[in-house]
């Protein structure tokens, strides 16, 4: 039995969590998100509780229970809180800001570069070097926090580029002649 998988989940004030036709729902002030229950697991809701369960024994099916587990936490925590990803530009020609609802990055190509926003994500441009991605889905606020960040990977010689706030990069020396 997983030792994450095996452990409850428990529901706060104000989130409804439901299980019907294999798909797990939870609902709360920030929205409501849908997961289907993965193969040889059953979800139930006993007492405030959310408990995964492991029906097969198998050794798959033992690890989609800590996934399982896992993932049904982070909808809870999204519903309630939700996620958000910092990202830093780090270069004088770099500039992000906001056009309706999408972003527009400026980051030293031929044109501009903008980022479509998707249902349930939220784009923040507190500053023109720093962008908040935030939303209640933590996957795909990582996705698109991350396809931001691979515009423009961090050059560890020249040090610039696009960095998550705290993200510890290294500076690398330039090689020297002789």
């Amino acid at each position: 039995m997983s030792r994450l998988g095996k452990l409850h989940i428990n529901i706060p004030q104000g989130v409804n969590v439901s299980v019907k036709d294999n798909v797990v729902t939870v609902k709360g002030k920030m929205g409501s998100l849908q997961k289907d229950i993965l193969p040889g697991l059953t979800v139930k809701v006993e007492n405030n509780e959310v408990i995964v369960e492991d029906v097969e024994k198998s050794k798959i099916s033992n690890m989609y229970q800590g996934t399982m587990r896992a993932l049904i936490n982070n909808m809870v925590i999204g519903v309630t809180n939700g996620f958000s990803k910092e990202l830093i530009l780090e270069a004088r020609e770099y500039k992000a800001q906001l056009e309706g609802k999408n972003l527009k990055l400026s980051l030293g190509f031929s044109h501009p570069v903008i980022i479509q926003a998707v249902e349930g994500i939220k784009f923040e441009v507190p500053e023109e070097k720093r962008v908040i991605v935030s939303g209640i889905d933590k996957q795909v606020v990582g996705l698109i926090a991350d396809k931001i960040k691979k515009l423009r990977k961090w050059e560890p010689y020249i040090s610039k580029g696009i960095k998550y706030k705290g993200e510890k990069v290294r500076k690398k020396e330039r090689k020297t002649g002789v």
